[in-house]
């Protein structure tokens, strides 16, 4: 009976120890692809001019990274590069451009970014979600839920969109 005890007990043990091994190993790769990525992109755009996408790669590392001013400049570099080459899908640089500033507490120029991503790209819900969230914060419970209903016309299955407009319905009503 011991011996059972025993066996389920270091089972148990293994068991997490592998979790533990395979999680840790998950991070360290993701955390070397971002850094390598980082190191290739920063090399190649200090030799020559990037394209709006490698500017746009490069300021979503940094915004991960929280080194805001820097990716703020970046996704500045990928609208005006952008514009150059006439690129067309530029919503999710505003919607990067609007998180950057969020993360800062400049809800104003959020706001301000998501709608120019939503100018560009109406359907864009994560730029929705990203509206209303900002809209929450600066307490302006009703243009939030507008914000949460429209992302559901698009996305009816947007469980965050679901549950924001479920309790902002409370707030307003009440």
């Amino acid at each position: 009976m011991d011996n059972s005890l025993a066996v389920v007990y270091l089972s148990i043990f293994v068991g997490i120890l592998a979790f533990a091994v395979v999680s840790i190993f998950r991070q360290i790769f993701k955390t070397r692809r971002i850094e390598s990525s980082l190191s290739r992109l920063k090399n190649k755009l200090s030799k020559d001019k990037g394209t709006t996408q490698e500017y746009y790669e490069l300021g979503s590392i940094y915004s991960q990274k929280k080194i805001y001013s820097q990716a703020i400049a970046l996704f500045q570099k990928a609208l005006k590069t952008a514009e150059e080459e006439g690129e067309e899908n530029i919503a999710p640089i505003y919607n990067g451009l609007g998180y950057v500033y969020f993360a800062q507490e400049q809800y104003d120029l959020a706001i301000r970014q998501y709608k120019e991503a939503l100018k560009n790209k109406p359907d864009y819900v994560t730029a929705l979600n990203n509206l209303a969230h900002a809209y929450e914060r600066k307490k302006l419970n009703s243009q939030a839920l507008q914000t949460y209903e429209e992302a559901l016309k698009f996305s009816p299955n947007n469980s965050t969109a679901k549950r924001r407009a479920e309790s902002l319905r409370r707030l307003v009503s009440a």
